[in-house]
């Protein structure tokens, strides 16, 4: 009697949201009603979400792929000999092999797609739980030293060196530490934290155990967004099956170590994105900016040191601690070192993660992976880095994605979202709802933010309307300039960043007088 074949498909809620359950039920319709012996799998995504539904078959060969799969198209698969041969229109080949996945380098996300998310042997059969063991053969001064010595820096928008972070807490004196993951994933085209989480949890919290031991913290919370409850519950899993393994609580793989992780879920406060936002809301305030000093790796959870990472940054430092810093150093572009797993999302041909190392350019991102926009029509604009990221114009594409790069040239690298605008957008309106998104969202702690959203808001629609626009482009200007500078946290301080941009790269969109005389 033969095996079963292995078929996956993925309950990454991306793949849900376009019909991966009804795929997946209707293959198992399919195979019994034919008689076919086969185990279906739940995976997490590859990434690849303009393939979703992806249905992989496990052959001794390799994975093969077929994709987008619709439930319609099931039957249609199983005529034409699915699953035990690929003559089919929707094959694509060996997984592996689909260039938009070939070309990538997946140090973080190698797992993600390929192995159940909860499942410890599988995660321990894919070099899981490495880094974890090398870090307890460590003493925790040389594992924090490891961190800095790879050059990973945060990834989650500033780009702050986590091994510094890590040596600042590790200093602290204090009878309490904390450890905390900031997974508030609220950037316009951001979804590498969710894939993660529902695709390979086990990853991030190895990562954070590792901060742990390092520092000497036993107490650690991964705050997540209420728009992710399928990466809640997935996180709650694993959690739970690494305290049945004994790979959290006390005596760590017989170590004598200690950790504990526990999930809270936000309100949908975008500000609790914001590190000190985000410790205030998990002390059970109203999420409000702190102002600073003291730091959070000082003064943070309870007013105790905290190191506060984000999702990607804990999940880079298995691979480091299993494979030495000088592995991890070695990708990357300048003082960016490493990968980072972009998202490509907005009217573009084909979104989905892509993680390379620093030093690709925007334009490979967006023509080569992405294939350009959806609508056929020229890139006009890219927007880097989340609702507060600059406007990236077209002919400036070519720039190497690294943090100092960007920032000489008045953009950031952020989170790694990536929205695409084909020649359709109207850069003003965009710069309105830049404001609009900061009146909205902004905690109100600050004047400058507060009120410097509103009448930013006011003033670009007078522009829109036709009212003293020179007048009143001066007087945005101007706006920016003390946003920039007085506003307490990034929230107010960022916003100027793509009006600016639109107002520089893009001054044929506000010039609303002229564009009316040129209509009449």
């Amino acid at each position: 009697m033969s095996a079963p074949i292995t078929i996956t498909v993925a309950k990454d809620a991306a793949a849900r949201s376009v019909g991966a359950d009804d795929v997946a039920g209707r293959i198992a319709e399919e195979a019994a009603a034919r008689g076919i012996d086969v185990v279906l799998k739940r995976t997490g995504t590859r990434g690849l979400l303009y393939l979703e539904p992806l249905v992989e078959v496990v052959t001794d060969a390799g994975r093969i792929a077929f994709g987008p799969v619709s439930p319609d198209d099931v039957a249609d698969l199983f005529d034409a000999g699915f699953p035990q041969t690929g003559d089919h229109p929707l094959c694509l080949g060996p997984t592996e092999e689909i260039p938009y996945l070939a070309r990538q380098t997946r140090i973080t996300f190698g797992r993600c797609g390929v192995i159940d998310p909860t499942d410890i042997a599988e995660y321990r059969a894919t070099r899981g739980f490495r880094g974890l063991e090398a870090a307890l053969a460590k003493s925790p001064a040389q594992v924090v030293e490891d961190v800095v010595a790879s050059g990973l820096r945060g990834r989650g928008g500033a780009g702050f060196p986590t091994g510094i972070k890590w040596r600042t807490v590790a200093a602290a004196d204090a009878d309490q530490k904390y450890i905390c993951c900031n997974a508030d994933e609220g950037d316009s085209g951001t979804f590498a934290d969710r894939i993660l989480m529902e695709g390979d949890p086990l990853h991030l919290i190895e990562g954070m155990t590792i901060a742990g031991i390092a520092v000497g913290a036993d107490t650690g919370y991964v705050y997540i967004r209420s728009e992710y409850p399928d990466a809640v519950a997935t996180m709650r899993e694993a959690i739970a099956a690494c305290e049945a393994a004994h790979l959290l609580g006390d005596d760590i793989l017989g170590s004598g170590k200690s950790f504990r992780l526990h999930v809270r879920v936000g309100a949908g406060a975008y500000i609790c994105g914001e590190e000190s936002a985000m410790l205030e809301s998990l002390e059970g305030k109203r999420g409000v900016v702190r102002a600073k000093p003291p730091i959070p790796a000082i003064a943070g959870l309870f007013g105790k040191p905290t190191i506060v990472n984000n999702v990607l940054s804990f999940a880079a430092v298995p691979s480091i601690l299993a494979d030495g810093p000088e592995a991890y150093e070695a990708y990357g572009f300048g003082k960016s070192r490493g990968t980072m797993p972009f998202q490509l999302a907005g009217n573009i041909a084909r979104g989905g993660l892509v993680e390379v190392a620093f030093g690709i350019t925007l334009k490979d991102l967006v023509e080569d992976f992405g294939g350009g926009t959806r609508s056929g029509r020229p890139v006009r604009a890219v927007q880097v880095g989340g609702p507060l990221g600059a406007y990236i114009p077209a002919d400036q594409m070519g720039l190497p994605k690294d943090y100092e790069t960007f920032a000489e040239a008045g953009f950031m690298v952020g989170h790694g979202g990536i929205v695409v605008f084909d020649d359709t957008v109207d850069m003003a309106e965009q710069a309105r709802f830049a404001f609009e998104f900061c009146e909205k969202e902004s905690c109100g702690k600050c004047t400058p933010c507060r009120i410097g959203a509103v009448r930013g808001r006011e003033t670009v629609e007078k522009i829109l309307s036709g009212q003293e626009v020179a007048g009143n482009v001066a007087l945005i200007e101007e706006l920016c300039t003390l946003m920039t500078d007085a506003s307490l946290c990034a929230m107010g301080g960022l916003t100027p960043m793509p009006v600016a941009s639109a107002l520089k790269h893009f001054p044929e969109d506000f010039d609303r007088v002229g564009a009316r005389e040129a209509a009449e």
